[in-house]
């Protein structure tokens, strides 16, 4: 299922999490950093939570 990064589309299997997602785009390193994940709501989420189809997130 797809869903988005910073714009870029990552493929995940059903109850695959954040974490995962940024894994996938090597994005560990900026939460590490300090850097903070966003949905599209703009509401801080967890790196724990599951993802659904579709969903938008943003690394800031």
């Amino acid at each position: 299922m797809p869903i988005w990064v910073n714009d870029q589309p990552v493929l995940l299997l059903p109850g695959m999490t954040v974490r995962q997602a940024l894994m996938q785009l090597d994005l560990l390193g900026a939460i590490e950093e300090g850097r903070r994940v966003f949905d599209e709501w703009g509401n801080q989420v967890g790196l724990d939570g599951t993802v659904e189809e579709g969903q938008r997130f943003e690394v800031k």
